[in-house]
């Protein structure tokens, strides 16, 4: 399965994403020729290499021909619908273009109070536009991507002006694009983030993670307009494998929390791991360490979603002696599982089953069921365990 992985730690915009596609060795004719298959004339695509902090990368400009092309610039949605629906594109380039431009109409309205249907493209820019997401449509569907995966995307700071006025970054159309995906500001003052790399994004990425499992085969890196000192101002794209079969799969993004306690009475674990848990905690677990002067601790770790970090940290510094705790984030791959319910000598169990990917099965019965079997038959729970273990499902 091959899958591309958009390293956003420069944000993200539709010229730097066409570009990192082209860089990673989609051709850039391949990409003209099937545009035209939009009733859009009047333009050329320009690709050039360039150096972002030293980093060689693709810039691709849109260049307008004539003033009459200009005229694409105020657009509305059914205009652009228009355009679209009277192509010869594939049905799902088509329909993957449209949800993208729907989402960015949708946005602007929003942001100035009208629908989607009454708002106008402005600094956009139609043309502009419809080569940046197409490009980048027509140059995944070359690489044969089966899916997409993105990092947190980074917006920069500082001020953006457009046609209606100077906003604090993100741009208001922007922060409603990446509404629900993970987002966070740095200093370097300048607007990474634009509105149609946001509106892509939304479409193409599956999921926002650290950089999956895969296989690398191809990289390419798309320009932003300038050099910027900091960071390189590139998109990067990873492009590579992962085993077809697999049914591991990336989650979101998770949250650790830690702390280090060594004078707290032991009792108190077994009932502060009971309100993690019911607090929304996914994992809850205690490593015992020798601390400074020779003092046995323990570490307290927490997994949880990052929703839930607010409640979990009150619970810590609330219930434990700790006075303070580290967070960090951290992406996680695990087996799709499922639970059966399995007739067995001792009755009815549940049984959580997942598989590798090389096709071996793993079941593991619930320990609750193995507990209440051995205080029912009066038997040893490791004898309980050992058997149901040695369980054959079909």
């Amino acid at each position: 399965m091959r899958i591309v992985y958009l390293d956003c730690s420069a944000g993200i915009s539709g010229d730097m994403c066409l570009g990192a596609l082209v860089d990673a060795g989609v051709p850039l004719k391949r990409v003209e020729d099937t545009l035209k298959r939009l009733p859009v004339k009047g333009y050329a695509i320009e690709a050039r290499k360039v150096r972002r902090a030293s980093i060689a990368a693709t810039k691709v400009d849109v260049i307008i021909k004539n003033e009459k092309s200009k005229a694409h610039a105020h657009k509305r949605f059914r205009d652009i619908k228009g355009i679209i629906n009277a192509s010869s594109l594939p049905l799902h380039i088509k329909q993957s273009g449209l949800r993208i431009f729907r989402t960015l109409f949708e946005a602007e309205g929003k942001v100035h109070g009208r629908a989607y249907n009454r708002t106008h493209l402005h600094e956009l820019g139609a043309v502009d536009c419809i080569v940046d997401i197409f490009g980048s449509l027509i140059a995944l569907d070359y690489l044969g991507v089966d899916k997409v995966y993105a990092s947190a995307v980074n917006l920069g700071s500082g001020f953006v002006t457009t046609d209606h006025g100077t906003f604090p970054v993100p741009a208001p159309a922007t922060a409603e694009l990446l509404r629900g995906i993970p987002v966070y500001a740095s200093d370097i003052p300048f607007e990474l983030a634009t509105p149609t790399g946001a509106a892509i994004l939304t479409e193409i990425a599956e999921d926002f993670v650290n950089v999956p499992l895969m296989k690398i085969a191809t990289i390419g890196y798309g320009a932003g307009q300038k050099d910027i000192t900091g960071l390189p101002n590139v998109l990067r794209i990873l492009s590579g494998d992962v085993k077809a079969e697999s049914n591991a799969k990336p989650l979101p993004l998770a949250t650790v929390i830690k702390t280090n306690i060594d004078d707290m009475n032991p009792q108190l674990y077994e009932y502060i791991m009971e309100r993690l848990f019911q607090a929304g905690a996914l994992d809850v677990y205690l490593t015992p360490v020798i601390m400074k002067k020779g003092r046995p601790g323990i570490i307290l770790t927490v997994l949880c979603h990052d929703e839930k970090r607010a409640d979990i940290v009150d619970i810590l510094l609330k219930e434990t002696t700790t006075i303070g705790v580290r967070i960090q984030t951290a992406s996680r791959v695990v087996l799709e599982r499922e639970i059966r319910k399995v007739k067995t000598e001792f009755g009815i169990i549940e049984v959580k089953v997942s598989q590798t990917n090389d096709g071996i099965q793993k079941a593991t019965p619930e320990y609750e069921d193995c507990k209440r079997i051995a205080k029912k038959l009066g038997i040893p729970l490791r004898e309980v365990m050992k058997k149901l273990n040695c369980l054959t499902l079909v």
